[in-house]
């Protein structure tokens, strides 16, 4: 039997109800920079581990990867309380950690020394961390352990796996780039590339251009953070989505703007790169974060600075 998590309450954030908020579940390696602290837990254990966490309490961690996401989810929290200060439809962001609450402390100092709005810090000492997304109502899990994403994406939650890189600022306003097939739709066009080439590919999304893709991983987070860009208008939006696909536009795209419309989606910008590298108009977005399935793609993300999000697609 797993033993419960324990789970502390940030007081000096209002609390938000989880069926009302979107809510966003980060792990410690992917908001903060702990690889010098990992590599003391691998190579000296976690006895050493935790007392260097302990020492080093009152020292703030370094940002990770995830943190410029978390800042301008922040920031949209705060134009939604300046249009209605009474609406319940905000982020929530909690931190999943496999931390024992002493060991934790650190995580607690940190985020309240960078100014992040973060409602709970969950503490688990069961191996599998992700069997308590569902309690929480997550709709986004990011972590820098695979096995947690796809432990994560088995469960049914969106999720992805964060990488530690070096990140050019990106501007305040949101922006969340999504790869097409395999993230937001399903593979089922993949697969035939896979098994048929490029021509086989283009022959089958013309026999199924008025058919709708399945839904991919990261669909729900998709609609959730659509249903948010809405209450905001083209010009004063805090947010920005954008589809960043390798399909062609003139052979492979009206089944993906036929897939959008027929889920209600809004998507600001979309991109057809026809197999061009994303890394240029990426570099161009500046987004927050990418999700793609390709790790060539979050490699070439990566190069120009982007915080991307691998969706791995072989759990």
């Amino acid at each position: 039997m797993a033993e419960p998590e324990s789970t502390v309450i940030n007081t000096s954030v209002k609390q938000k109800d989880p069926k009302e908020a979107l809510v966003i579940a980060v792990t410690t390696r992917a908001i903060f920079n702990l690889e010098k602290e990992h590599e003391i837990f691998l190579t000296k254990g976690k006895d050493a581990y935790v007392k260097h966490q302990q020492t080093n309490e009152n020292n703030p961690l370094e940002q990770g990867t995830a943190f410029a996401f978390i800042q301008a989810v922040q920031f949209v929290n705060e134009q939604l309380r300046k249009r209605n200060p009474d609406d319940k439809e905000l982020f929530d962001v909690i931190v999943l950690s496999n931390n024992s609450p002493e060991s934790g402390v650190r995580i607690i100092n940190s985020a309240k020394q960078h100014g992040l709005e973060i409602s709970k810090f969950c503490f688990v000492s069961d191996e599998d961390s992700t069997q308590y997304l569902k309690s929480h109502n997550v709709k986004l899990f990011l972590s820098a352990d695979r096995k947690d994403v796809c432990n994560a994406l088995q469960r049914g939650v969106s999720a992805a796996l964060i990488f530690q890189q070096e990140i050019q600022a990106p501007p305040t306003q949101l922006r969340v780039v999504f790869d097409g097939d395999a993230v937001l739709f399903s593979d089922e066009t993949d697969r035939v590339f896979r098994e048929k080439g490029l021509e086989g590919a283009v022959e089958y999304e013309k026999s199924m251009e008025g058919v709708p893709m399945g839904e991919g991983p990261l669909k729900a987070f998709a609609l959730h953070l659509g249903k948010m860009r809405k209450k905001f208008g083209q010009e004063d939006s805090p947010i920005r989505t954008y589809l960043v696909t390798a399909r062609g536009g003139s052979e492979m795209g009206s089944r993906a703007i036929i897939t959008l419309r027929e889920w209600g989606l809004a998507i600001d910008e979309a991109f057809f790169m026809d197999g061009a590298p994303k890394g240029p108009i990426l570099s161009k977005i500046q987004p927050h974060i990418f999700f793609d399935d390709a790790l060539h793609n979050i490699r070439n993300a990566q190069v120009v600075g982007v915080p991307s999000a691998l969706v791995p697609c072989d759990c």
